[in-house]
Formats: structure tokens, C-alpha cells, sequence
């Protein structure tokens, strides 16, 4: 799968991904830290990518959006690196289906909840 992580998101979890053989890439690799997150959702929509993110908004952006675009949204009390890759590792598994389909994913400390796109339709 192909992943694009917003700036609250560690790079280290973008190491994590591309060692689990998954094409990942971070915002500040690419020199794009002050892209507004139009152009992020943009982005991982030209470059079909899921993104991964800490800002709620890009629960509203997709909503809106007639771009089927995955978002996973941490909401996370213990945001650390390790404690980022230890709760993907356990859900990615578990929403990879949904995720190729298109969905919002978020992830919480010890649940998460899946949201398929596009939101209203069955």
C-alpha cells in the first residue's frame, strides 16, 4: 500500500511502513511541511496514498470531497513514535480491505472505528 504521513505523524512510523514493504513517504521528506491540507489530501489523491494523520480536519475534507481518499486519523493520548507504530501494527491488518476500498480509519488508544466512503452510502 502506498501512504502519505502528515506532519504530526513520526517519520519513524513512515520507516516502520516502508520496512513492512509498504511504499510510505513523509510530508517533510518531500520539503512539503507547510503544504495547507487541501494540498495534502491533493496530493495523496494524485498519488493514491492513504494518508495518516493526528488533525481531524481531514475527516471533513473527505467527507466533503468527491475524491475517495483513506484517511487513518491517530487520536492518541500517547502520541510517541513507538506507541504510533504499535497501534498501526495492530489495525492495519485488521482495515486493509476497507482502506483499498476507500475509508476513514481511526485509530484510538485501545479501539478503532471504520468509516466507509463514501460517507452516506451504503
Amino acid at each position: 500500500m502506498r501512504f502519505l504521513a502528515d506532519m504530526g505523524v513520526s517519520r519513524s512510523v513512515v520507516e516502520w511502513l516502508s520496512s513492512e514493504g509498504h511504499d510510505a513517504v513523509h510530508l517533510r521528506e518531500e520539503g512539503l511541511q507547510r503544504l495547507p491540507d487541501p494540498g495534502v489530501f491533493q496530493k495523496g489523491h494524485l498519488e493514491d496514498r492513504i494518508l495518516i494523520t493526528f488533525d481531524l480536519g481531514f475527516g471533513e475534507i473527505v467527507a466533503s470531497s468527491p475524491q475517495a481518499v483513506s484517511v487513518i486519523v491517530f487520536r492518541l493520548r500517547n502520541a510517541r513514535a513507538i506507541h504510533q507504530i504499535s497501534r498501526l501494527r495492530v489495525v492495519l491488518g485488521q482495515v486493509l480491505e476497507d482502506l483499498e476500498r476507500g475509508a476513514i480509519v481511526v485509530i484510538e488508544e485501545s479501539t478503532h472505528r471504520v468509516r466507509r466512503l463514501p460517507i452516506g452510502e451504503s
